[in-house]
C-alpha cells in the first residue's frame, strides 16, 4: 500500500496547501481518502489520473473534505470520459449532501446521464466494510459537520493506514489507530485548544496509547505551520509518498 499526500492544508489554505486529498495505491485499486474543493487541481498538479480512482472514502460533510466531490463526477463525465464503476462512500447523510452540493454548483448535474456507475455507500461506526481492496472501519468521533464524523481505518493485505478526519480528542482515536503502520491525524493548533480540533499539547501525550508505528500530522493552521519545530511528529507535505 502506498499513500501519495495530494492535499493536507486547513479550510483556509494555510501556507498556501490544498484540502483533504490522500490517495492510496494497493496491488490492485486505487482510492481517495477525502476529497476537498481543491482535490482536483491537487490531483492534475500531482500526475493523477481521476479516471483510474476506483473509489472516493470522506470522513465528514465539510467543504475542504467533501467539496470537491461535484467537479470529481463532472470531470468523469465530461472531461475524463469514464466508464468504469465509481463508488464513493461516507457518513450517514452522504447522498442527500452531495445531491444538494451539485444542485448547488450545477443545478442539473445530479440527474444528468452518465456513461459509468455512481455507488454511494453510506458507512457506520464500528461496520467494516470491503471497498476497493481495503476492508475500511469507521470510528465515530468529533466535529459537527451536520453528518456523523469519521475516522477511517484502512486494513489492507496486512497492513493498516489510519486517518483521523478532524476531530477534537475522543477515545476512539486510539481503536482507530491502534497499532496501525501509518496514522495521518489532523493537529490544528500547537498548545491552545481549538473546539472540535486537536492541538498537539493534547495529542501528543496521548499518542503513546495509539502506539502507531509512523505518525504524521496533517491541517495545520497557518500558526501550526509557523510553530512545527515546537510539534514532536513529522507533518504530511504535498506531495510526498509513504509506502506502507
Amino acid at each position: 500500500m502506498e499513500v501519495l499526500v495530494l492535499g493536507c492544508g486547513d479550510a483556509f489554505g494555510s501556507g498556501g496547501r490544498s484540502h483533504a486529498c490522500f490517495q492510496v495505491t494497493t496491488p490492485g485499486s486505487r482510492f481517495l481518502v477525502d476529497c476537498g474543493a481543491s482535490a482536483l487541481i491537487s490531483m492534475r498538479r500531482h500526475g493523477v489520473d481521476p479516471a483510474l480512482i476506483d473509489a472516493i472514502f470522506i470522513s465528514h460533510l465539510h467543504g475542504d473534505h467533501f467539496g470537491g466531490l461535484p467537479f470529481f463526477i463532472l470531470d468523469a463525465q465530461l472531461v475524463s470520459r469514464r466508464t468504469t464503476p465509481l463508488t464513493i462512500a461516507g457518513p450517514v447523510g452522504l447522498r442527500e449532501r452531495l445531491t444538494q452540493a451539485m444542485e448547488v454548483f450545477f443545478p442539473g448535474s445530479w440527474a444528468a446521464s452518465r456513461k459509468f456507475e455512481l455507488r454511494i455507500v453510506e458507512i457506520e461506526p464500528g461496520a467494516t466494510t470491503s471497498l476497493a481492496e481495503a476492508a475500511v472501519t469507521p470510528f465515530l468521533v468529533r466535529h459537527p459537520s451536520g453528518a456523523p464524523a469519521l475516522a477511517l481505518r484502512f486494513e489492507v493485505a496486512g497492513k493498516v493506514f489510519s486517518y483521523s478526519g478532524d476531530t477534537e480528542w475522543v477515545d476512539s482515536l486510539i481503536a482507530a489507530g491502534k497499532d496501525a503502520d501509518l496514522l495521518i491525524i489532523e493537529c490544528y493548533a500547537v498548545d491552545r485548544q481549538v473546539k472540535n480540533h486537536l492541538d498537539w499539547k493534547t495529542l501528543g501525550d496521548r499518542l503513546p496509547a495509539i502506539g502507531a508505528r509512523r505518525v504524521l500530522l496533517t491541517h495545520l493552521s497557518a500558526e501550526a505551520l509557523r510553530r512545527r519545530n515546537e510539534l514532536g511528529a513529522e507533518c504530511c507535505e504535498e506531495g510526498m509518498t509513504i509506502a506502507v
